[in-house]
């Protein structure tokens, strides 16, 4: 609660999270049909297909309370027509080489998802939502899975990256292994809702100014921050582990890294309220060794490098492949006379 982002910041990464979970629908999804976006080496792309990916989209997009206006509507359209067509293309090359994925593997990762829910029934509800029988989410997950033992077999197992390419990236920027400065705090919080008036404040006041008294007087700040404090840290005596500078709304951010461990603030008023902030530790900021780092740095670098590739490699399939497409954009209406502008 005393963070700089809000509960709602994390249930919606949480949520457009979970809809990235779920793999694009597979045209062999959806009955046959006259009305096609776009054909693969024979394979219709069908309006259908389209229509469900878009609404995904838009339902990401919905949740980050943004609106598209009609050009970039019409680039998203473009862009998940040619998803869809990138699909096709690494399911077909994946059937090209005889991939096949086993059913437990597919069951390990149903479950997987179904996991990150509180109960089956939420899990039920999200699929119903989407769509989605359990038995199509099977299927769309075993042809995902097929595309990426595809891409590491094509794409990953054949990058590689160089001690030297490791060491030049280390040595050419320094400033993303450094790690900043951090301290320790604990802090007994009395919360002051958004809308109190004068009175309320007054009486919270009134309320850090006795703490503030008891810890001046010898008491245990941990035992006080059990007993006192609003914040959900109370149940650890207020401990908020080591965090860095940013990570804090600022008045408390301030008072806590101007302090040294063993010291203690005077009242602090945030948002959230009153607060009295020890710190118990501090840590310098330090340069990461090479060692240190190396083994990440090395998966990073391979990550980079697969990204870029995967483009590549969808490509070199298009090349051979033949693709027609379909989308077409809605006709746009011809200004009025009155709306024309004059000669």
């Amino acid at each position: 609660m005393y963070t700089k982002s809000g509960k709602f910041g994390w249930v919606l990464a949480a949520l457009l999270a979970l809809f990235m979970l779920v793999p694009n629908v597979s045209a062999e999804e959806d009955q046959p049909s006259e009305k096609r976006v776009a054909e693969v080496n024979g394979q219709a792309i069908t309006q259908a297909t389209f229509d469900k990916q878009m609404a995904r989209v838009q339902q990401q997009v919905q949740l980050t309370g943004r609106q598209l206006d009609e050009a970039q509507l019409s680039e998203v359209k473009k862009e998940v027509l040619e998803n869809l067509i990138d699909d096709e293309l690494l399911l077909q090359e994946s059937r090209s080489k005889e991939i096949k994925i086993d059913d437990a593997a597919v069951e390990a990762k149903v479950n997987a998802l179904k996991e990150r829910f509180p109960s089956e029934a939420d899990f039920e509800k999200v699929l119903s939502q989407m769509n989605l029988t359990e038995e199509q989410l099977k299927a769309q997950f075993q042809r995902q899975m097929a595309v990426e033992q595809l891409i590491d077999a094509e794409v990953v197992q054949k990058i590689t990256v160089s001690e030297e390419e490791q060491k030049t990236y280390y040595d050419e920027n320094p400033d993303l292994f450094k790690q900043p400065e951090q301290v320790r705090a604990r802090h007994i919080l009395v919360k002051v809702d958004a809308q109190a008036d004068e009175a309320q404040k007054a009486e919270a006041k009134k309320k850090i100014e006795d703490i503030q008294k008891k810890l001046k007087e010898g008491g245990d700040f941990a035992a006080l921050a059990k007993e006192f404090s609003d914040c959900p840290s109370s149940a650890q005596g207020g401990d908020l582990g080591f965090f860095r500078r940013g990570q804090m709304v600022k008045p408390f951010d301030d008072a806590a890294f101007a302090l040294k461990p063993g010291e203690r603030s005077d009242i602090v008023e945030t948002n959230f309220g009153y607060h009295i902030i020890e710190v118990t530790d501090k840590k310098s900021e330090t340069m990461l060794s090479y060692d240190e780092i190396k083994d990440r740095l090395e998966n990073y670098l391979k990550q980079q490098k697969v990204q870029k590739e995967v483009p590549i490699y969808v490509e070199s399939l298009k090349g051979k492949a033949k693709i027609e497409r379909f989308l077409s954009e809605p006709p746009k209406e011809e200004p009025t006379k009155e709306e024309s502008p004059k000669e």
